[in-house]
């Protein structure tokens, strides 16, 4: 998965979508969220869960465990098939989970005739609805922003992606495995099924391409998500 997605509607939209029965805490409205072109270190809103309910919450996009900050750029993603097991996410697996909200994420693929040359895709559901990536997060409730306080997406291997896009893709849950993976009644053997086995297939994403333009942290606006079409064509 490359580092950027959207999250443009409205947070009432996807609360809708989600159908969440837990306390809610932190205040959302259905005004859009209009970002249409997120980066890694930003501050995004997410769903996390604490032991009075489930928070919505800014967090910066990126986390390290304090003994390995400063070593290299804090990880925005987490392997499915080691983040169970490595030391590096212990202290967020499993209790950190956390869901993002969007709509559909980016990818870029290299041309075969010039590797310098990279394509943008957009992935997003062929329902077009809101979907949820589960991820884990070191949160705390409210707007401020404390140290170490981060998050990443889990990304699932080639086998359950798009192959002909990326080898990688993010773990892209179903609203009723959404609202489980955040119920913190939730087993660690549970959630870890959740991620291996129960993410949505590559049946329910279309994708297409768009104009290079994504590319560039500033651009933003719908008109990102725009189909682009070659001269040739």
């Amino acid at each position: 998965m490359c580092g950027r997605f959207v999250q443009y509607e409205g947070m009432a939209v996807f609360m809708e979508e989600l159908g969440l029965q837990l306390p809610l805490f932190g205040g959302y409205d259905a005004e859009p969220i209009s970002r249409y072109n997120v980066a890694p270190t930003t501050r995004v809103q997410i769903l996390h869960s604490t032991e009075a309910g489930v928070h919505v919450t800014p967090v910066r996009w990126g986390w390290a465990p304090f003994w390995a900050k400063g070593k290299r750029p804090d990880p925005i993603n987490a392997r499915i098939e080691t983040v169970t097991t490595g030391k590096f996410f212990k202290q967020l697996w499993p209790a950190g989970r956390a869901l993002v909200p969007s709509e559909g994420w980016y990818e870029w693929v290299k041309d075969p005739n010039d590797p310098k040359k990279k394509q943008p895709y957009f992935i997003r559901l062929k329902s077009q609805k809101p979907m949820f990536y589960g991820a884990l997060a070191q949160a705390s409730p409210g707007l401020d922003e404390r140290d170490g306080d981060g998050f990443v997406i889990i990304t699932s291997s080639c086998e359950q992606g798009m192959v002909d896009i990326h080898d990688r893709r993010p773990l892209v849950l179903s609203p009723e495995q959404a609202r489980d993976w955040l119920d913190p009644d939730l087993s660690a053997r549970q959630a870890e099924e959740i991620a291996r086995d129960r993410s949505r297939s590559e049946a329910h994403f279309e994708w297409y391409t768009v104009g290079k333009e994504v590319g560039n942290v500033k651009n933003q606006g719908a008109q990102l998500l725009l189909p682009w079409r070659s001269e040739e064509n």
